[in-house]
C-alpha cells in the first residue's frame, strides 16, 4: 500500500493479511472483513481466533478476512526507544509544571517514534486504514464490502462509509467510536460510561451472594482501596517491585466490566483490600515500562484520529474536574486520560467531525447499554449522523462488545451480514432474549480483556481459566 494515498506511486508499506476459508463453498457469500479493536488490536490475530468468536454460520457462508492496520503489530507497527518511552511521565498532571514536563516530553517521543518508524508514521489515521481496507476489497475480488469492525475499528468502518458509500455490501459496527465529540465531551462520556458500568458492578455485588465482596460496602472498599495507592502503600498480587498507582486501580474498573467478569472483579478488589487473590490473577493493568530496545506506541493512531489538544493545566484541571463530578467512584476513565498527554500537540490528520453517508446500504450498529468503554451514547449519536440508513441495535445488558453476549445480540447480525435482514428500527435485545433462528450460538465465557487495549475488545476470548493476549505496553 502506498505510505501517502496522495502519492500512489511513492513508497509502500506491506500489510499483514490472514484469510480463514469458509467452510461450506456452496454456501458461500463472499469475504467478511475484520475491524480490530484498539488502536493497536490485529485484525489477523481475530482471524486466527475467529472460531471462538463468531457463530458456525458465519464461518459457513464466509471467508473471514483479517489485516493488521497500518502501524500495528506485523503491518509496520509504530515503534519508539525503550529507553525513550520509558521515561514517560505519571498520566494524571496535578501541575502547570507537570503540563511543562509532559508538552516537552510528547514532543521528545513523537521526535523519537517518527525516527524509529520512517516516514510511515505520519500516515496511520483511519482514513488512510480505510484506504487500505478499499484496496484489500479489491484484491479479494469483491465488488463490495462486507465488514464487522468492533471498538476502535468501528472508526475504521465509520471512515470507510464516507470514504466509498457505493462500495459497501454490509456493514456491522459493534461498539461504537463517535468521531464528532471535542475533548471535553470524549472525556465527560467516557467517565460517566465507567461509572455508570462500576455502578451495576455493584449492584451485582449487593445481590450476588457469590460476590467475593457480598454483605460489604462496595464503595467503601474501593476508597480504602484507592486510598492506600495513594499512599505508596498498595501492590498488585504476585508484583512487589512496584505500588500500584491510583490509575492502575481504576483500570479494574474498566477491565472487570468490559466483559463484564464481575466476578473475578470482586475477588481482585477483595485481595487488593487485603484478603485472598484469585486462582488467575490477569497482568497488572495500565502502561507500564517495557523491557528490549523497542516498544510499540499504537496510541498515535489515536492522536492522528482525535485532536485532543489541552492549551495549559488550568484547561486540563477543569477536564479532570467535570470527569470528577460524572464519576464520583471512578474519578475518570483511565483509557483517555492516559493517552490524552501523549498527544498533545500532537497534528491530526483526521480530526473530528460528525458522518456524512451518502450510500444506500443499510448499516447496522450495536451496543450495550452499560459499556464502560465506548458508551451507548455513542452509538446512538452515530445512528443519529448516518441518518435514516442506520439501524441501532440495543442490548439491555453489560459489557464491551455485544456480538456473542445473546441471542438476540448476535443473531440479527448474523442475518443482516448473511442475507442483508435487518432487524426493526428501536429493536432492543434483553438480557437472555431469544430470537427465532435455524443458527446456533456460540456460548462465551465471562471476560477479562488481558490485551487491554484502549478500546479494544478482546480478540482472543481470554478467560480466568485460559487467559490471551499480552500485558499493556501502550496506547
Amino acid at each position: 500500500m502506498p505510505i501517502d494515498w496522495s502519492r500512489p506511486n511513492g513508497a509502500k508499506v506491506e500489510l499483514a493479511v490472514a484469510r480463514r476459508k469458509a467452510t461450506d463453498q456452496a454456501a458461500r457469500v463472499g469475504s467478511l472483513v475484520l475491524g480490530p479493536g484498539g488502536p493497536g488490536g490485529s485484525g489477523v490475530e481475530f482471524a486466527y481466533s475467529s472460531p471462538g468468536f463468531f457463530t458456525e454460520e458465519i464461518h459457513k457462508r464466509f471467508d473471514i478476512v483479517g489485516f493488521d492496520p497500518r502501524g500495528v503489530g506485523r503491518s509496520h507497527p509504530v515503534i519508539c526507544s525503550a529507553s525513550v518511552y520509558n521515561q514517560m511521565p505519571h498520566a494524571i498532571m496535578k501541575s502547570q509544571a507537570d503540563y511543562v514536563k509532559w508538552t516537552a516530553y510528547a514532543k521528545k517521543l513523537r521526535a523519537d517514534c517518527r525516527a524509529r518508524t520512517g516516514p510511515l508514521y505520519d500516515h496511520v489515521d483511519s482514513v488512510n486504514v480505510a484506504r487500505d481496507l478499499d484496496a484489500l476489497r479489491a484484491a479479494l475480488g469483491e465488488e463490495k464490502l462486507t465488514f464487522y469492525g468492533v471498538s476502535y475499528g468501528t472508526l475504521l468502518g465509520q471512515m470507510y462509509a464516507e470514504l466509498f458509500p457505493n462500495r459497501i455490501r454490509a456493514m456491522a459496527l459493534d461498539s461504537n467510536m463517535d468521531h464528532s465529540l471535542g475533548v471535553k465531551a470524549f472525556l465527560d462520556s467516557e467517565a460517566a460510561a465507567v461509572e455508570d458500568a462500576f455502578d451495576q458492578f455493584v449492584g451485582w455485588c449487593d445481590q450476588e451472594p457469590g460476590c467475593a465482596l457480598h454483605g460489604k460496602d462496595v464503595r467503601a472498599v474501593w476508597e480504602r482501596i484507592l486510598a492506600k495507592a495513594r499512599d505508596g502503600k498498595l501492590y498488585w498480587p504476585g508484583v512487589t517491585d512496584r505500588p500500584m498507582t491510583e490509575t492502575q486501580v481504576l483500570w479494574n474498573g474498566v477491565l472487570g466490566t468490559e466483559g463484564p467478569a464481575w466476578q473475578l472483579l470482586s475477588e481482585i478488589l477483595r485481595a487488593l483490600d487485603g484478603g485472598a487473590p484469585p486462582e488467575w490473577v490477569p497482568p497488572l493493568p495500565g502502561r507500564q515500562p517495557v523491557s528490549g530496545e523497542v516498544a510499540q506506541l499504537p496510541t498515535t493512531i489515536l492522536c492522528e484520529d482525535y485532536s485532543l489538544r489541552v492549551r495549559n493545566y488550568k484547561q486540563y484541571a477543569a477536564l479532570l474536574r467535570s470527569s470528577n463530578r460524572q464519576a464520583p467512584d471512578m474519578r475518570y476513565n483511565p483509557m483517555p486520560m492516559e493517552d490524552l498527554p501523549v498527544c498533545l500537540n500532537h497534528p491530526t490528520n483526521n480530526p473530528q467531525h460528525r458522518l456524512r453517508y451518502t450510500g444506500s446500504a443499510p448499516i447496522l450498529l450495536g451496543n450495550s447499554l452499560h459499556d464502560p468503554s465506548t458508551p451507548y451514547s455513542w452509538s446512538a449519536n452515530v445512528a443519529r449522523q448516518l441518518g435514516p440508513k442506520a439501524r441501532l441495535l440495543t442490548y439491555e445488558g453489560w459489557g464491551h462488545r455485544i456480538y456473542g453476549k445473546d441471542e438476540c445480540s448476535t443473531v440479527p447480525i448474523d442475518n443482516y451480514l448473511i442475507s442483508l435482514t435487518v432487524p426493526p428500527h428501536g429493536f432492543r435485545c434483553p438480557v437472555g432474549g431469544r430470537v427465532e433462528t435455524l443458527f446456533k450460538k456460540k456460548s462465551q465465557r465471562e471476560l477479562w480483556p488481558t490485551d487491554k487495549l484502549s478500546w479494544g475488545a478482546p480478540i482472543m476470548t481470554p478467560s480466568r481459566l485460559q487467559p490471551a493476549g499480552t500485558s499493556k505496553t501502550s496506547g
